[in-house]
């Protein structure tokens, strides 16, 4: 009976027919949605979710439950998603998540994964190349901008800290310099690393919530003072909040200077670098000893999956020394092709496959045309905001990122936060556009980050109007008015 069901599970006829009719219903979901027809989101709170789905795993007929999950997912490939930063994927990124999850290629060592090794190898030299590192630069794919930020600042102090912490253990007082904007995570990875809190040194932001690199120099030496030893400068490209670049030059001045190990941050706006239109957003970025970009992000792949790129591509093979026989065996040159020497994970997803057929399908000029695209429609919404009154921007958008908020005449600005957060909740309710929210020093704003490659200014000014009906209804509500969140 159960080698019955095994070989049923297992049977190719029946795959080939149940992996046509979801490519078929997920060919059908694309076309609607890329229109523009229909909900952004189908809000339901968590328990009713909950209870949805232990009510459909608890029935009788079985089944992919497609149809239903479609019907409660967020719509990344709808015009009017604007909210997190992550990206529709192109369908053949897809095609080819699908073939890694089919094939179960583990990557720890090389006879597990031979193909995607070697295309991980060739997209990662890619883009090192684009970065302007030399030679000696050598990337890895990995789960995402938060893993690869940690494994970063672990190679920064392991190349960089006067004791050997990987094998003495951390006994204290080193500490890294970071915007007060940047990512949550870069903070994590300090505090899992054993920093702390004063081991993070925030450095404060100008006005458009860029790092104010000029207070570098006193945070330093008050660290020093204070018996700390910072090894390793954060900078953002952008940060998250507002997608705001980070002076890259000046930091690498900087840590040049101070002899920091020098990590960007461009989990979202690395891939400036391809563009001849913005990459001078990103200018110094060849002089860091490490890069973090997204492939989710603004190069249109399927979550989950990040590229970690050194300048000198041996201080990457030191971050975890240790011994596994069973998998690896010490070697004199160089062995790049068994990636757990080099990573937290020692199975890890075949993602290189996504990046190698989007080049080998499109070429490299896909994803310069992509964030082109986006940075400009980021231009043209902060224009269609300044021409409307009763908005105010928080800052010029530098990305494809931007927060704005609306502020009323004749209303007190005390009351300005609960009426966007009114609206922001309306707008997740009503679920005809998808945008979040976000806190700048005390001050909420609506904040859209322009994924959509088929998101038009028409869909940005059919938003604006339809905030702005939100936000007179809003102005009914007395407890707005009179609740004050802001000092």
């Amino acid at each position: 009976m159960k080698e019955d069901l095994l070989q049923k599970a297992y049977d190719p006829d029946t795959f080939r027919e149940v992996g046509k009719q979801l490519v078929d219903e997920l060919s059908e979901y694309l076309k609607e949605t890329l229109s523009g027809s229909g909900l952004v989101l189908n809000y339901q709170d968590p328990q009713e979710q909950w209870d949805l789905w232990k009510e459909a795993l608890s029935g009788d007929t079985p089944g992919l439950e497609t149809e239903n999950i479609l019907k409660h997912i967020t719509r990344v490939h709808h015009p009017r998603y604007m909210g997190h930063q992550v990206a529709p994927p192109l369908p053949v990124a897809s095609l080819m998540a699908l073939l890694g999850g089919f094939l179960n290629n583990g990557m720890a060592v090389y006879e597990m994964g031979m193909a995607p090794t070697a295309m991980e190898r060739v997209v990662t030299d890619w883009l090192c190349h684009k970065l302007g590192y030399g030679t000696s630069s050598r990337g890895i794919l990995t789960s995402g901008g938060t893993l690869a930020n940690l494994t970063a600042l672990l190679s920064a102090r392991r190349n960089k800290a006067s004791e050997d912490v990987w094998i003495e253990g951390y006994s204290g007082g080193l500490a890294i310099l970071v915007s007060e904007a940047a990512h949550y995570c870069v903070d994590r990875a300090a505090r899992i690393m054993g920093l702390g809190e004063a081991g993070v040194l925030k450095v404060p932001v100008l006005k458009n919530f860029s790092m104010d690199t000029s207070k570098l120099p006193g945070i330093y030496e008050a660290a020093r003072q204070k018996g700390l030893t910072p090894f390793a400068i954060v900078g953002s490209a952008p940060c998250t909040a507002t997608g705001s670049y980070d002076n890259l030059e000046a930091l690498a001045d900087f840590a040049e200077e101070y002899d920091l190990w020098f990590h960007v941050d461009g989990a979202h706006g690395g891939p400036a670098v391809l563009s001849e239109k913005y990459k001078f957003l990103v200018r110094g970025i060849q002089r860091a000893d490490s890069v973090v970009i997204d492939g989710h992000k603004m190069m249109g792949m399927p979550v989950i999956t990040t590229a970690l790129l050194f300048s000198n591509g041996a201080t990457s093979y030191n971050t975890f020394s240790q011994e596994a026989e069973y998998l690896l065996a010490d070697t004199v040159e160089e062995d790049w092709s068994n990636g757990a020497k080099r990573t937290f994970e020692c199975t890890k997803l075949t993602s290189s496959l996504s990046w190698y057929a989007v080049l080998k399908q499109y070429g490299e000029s896909i994803f310069e045309a992509f964030l082109n695209r986006q940075y400009d429609l980021a231009r043209s919404f902060s224009d269609l905001i300044r021409e409307r009154p009763n908005w105010e921007l928080a800052c010029e958008p530098q990305s494809n990122i931007l927060c704005f908020r609306w502020v009323p005449k004749g209303i007190p600005p005390k009351t300005f936060n609960k009426i966007n957060e009114s609206i922001r909740a309306r707008v997740l309710e009503e679920g005809r556009f998808y945008i979040v929210q976000t806190r700048l020093k005390g001050v909420l704003y609506l904040r859209t980050s322009l994924m959509n490659p088929f998101t038009s200014s028409d869909h940005l000014s059919e938003l604006l109007t339809y905030l702005d009906t939100l936000g007179k209804a809003s102005l009914s509500n007395d407890e707005a008015l009179t609740e004050t969140d802001v000092p």
